[in-house]
């Protein structure tokens, strides 16, 4: 098989497939090099400008995109003993994603591809969550189609079902925040340092989950709301607060456990009614919230009762990272579905 891209002719049979993938929708900088669907490298290079502001400021994040993104490139080509000469591909997040942060992605990708004469592709930040779950693994274990993927993040709560590489319908989302957003909230709420959601896992596993009540939204289907949560666990904290100005350093451990059981048991009623509508027995998770303890060991404990086959990414594939774009724009080389060089970033950018 051989694919036309500007002054080379790529050569598909016999010849390694190596890509560059590179992922810059938010606050992270990551580049991964992928040979033939293995990971050899995946870099990630955090922002810890935003800790004082309590959540990402969009300006500071794509000045520090800027800074980061050629050491964090060469610092994963170097990891996977790979020359520039080498790749087949680049691969870049399109979007969905802060503007600012998808340009300085999006423009470096095109000028790599463009200086070294290889095709450019685009990925949807969203279906590179689901398809992290096909990155080669040891076991060989990946979900068949169709199959259900819950992807929760601090931008996204979708079930979506998952008919082929590239064929993914949108069952039920957020309405309005999402889970992942819904944590970091509460634990600004509480005063804790920003990220809060992990924060709130580690100080939950030593607390009594039915300690308090929380209440969530009850839509129809298979749709989620998180802004009524927001709101029920500021006014309780404020009451209990006006009684005992101690309240929450006293009951940490048990609000967290709460709140987050609260969370968690409502994903988890909308996926099994999907699971048991579409009569599907594959089930995944994936996104930033994934790497929850809580989320990942009620997917085995409600997967076994249920009679579910579950998968779960390695923890390093679950927040953002390049290695899941690379895999996602892997299958898409295969299908030689490039872009040209007008292509622009999409900060809204659908399935």
């Amino acid at each position: 098989m051989y694919y036309k891209f500007g002054v080379k002719i790529i050569k598909l049979n016999g010849k390694d497939i190596i890509i560059l993938g590179i992922e810059s929708s938010c606050d992270d900088t990551s580049a991964a090099i992928l040979k033939n669907g293995e990971i050899l490298s995946n870099i990630v290079a955090g922002q810890k400008v935003h800790e004082s502001f309590g959540g990402v400021v969009p300006e500071l994040a794509s000045r520090a995109h800027q800074q980061n993104i050629i050491p964090v490139v060469e610092m994963a080509l170097k990891q996977a003993n790979v020359g520039k000469n080498d790749l087949s591909a680049v691969v870049f997040t399109r979007g969905p994603g802060l503007l600012g942060s998808l340009i300085v992605g999006t423009s470096f990708s095109k000028s790599l591809a463009l200086g070294l004469s290889i095709p450019l592709v685009e990925v949807n930040h969203m279906q590179g969550h689901v398809l992290a779950h096909f990155i080669k693994n040891p076991e060989n274990n990946y979900p068949s189609f169709p199959f259900l993927c819950l992807t929760v993040s601090g931008g996204h709560t979708q079930i979506v079902l998952v008919k082929d590489y590239f064929e993914m319908e949108i069952l039920g989302q957020t309405i309005d925040d999402a889970a992942g957003e819904a944590f970091d909230k509460a634990a600004k709420i509480m005063g804790l340092p920003y990220p809060g959601g992990p924060l709130i896992d580690k100080y939950g596993k030593d607390g009594d989950y039915k300690r308090f009540k929380f209440n969530m939204a009850n839509l129809p289907g298979y749709d989620y709301s998180f802004s009524g949560l927001k709101t029920n666990i500021l006014y309780f904290l404020q009451k209990e607060m006006a009684n005992n100005p101690s309240f929450i350093e006293e009951n940490l451990n048990d609000i967290c456990a709460s709140y987050q059981a609260t969370i968690i048991q409502t994903l988890f009623k909308k996926l099994i009614k999907a699971a048991n509508d579409y009569e599907i027995t594959d089930i995944a998770i994936a996104g930033g919230v994934s790497a929850n303890s809580l989320l990942r060991s009620e997917l085995g404990r409600i997967g076994q009762r249920e009679g579910w086959n579950t998968f779960i990414p390695k923890f390093e594939y679950c927040t953002d990272n390049a290695g899941m774009i690379a895999i996602a724009g892997y299958y898409k080389f295969l299908k030689g579905e490039f872009v040209g060089q007008d292509v622009v970033p999409d900060p809204r950018m659908k399935f």
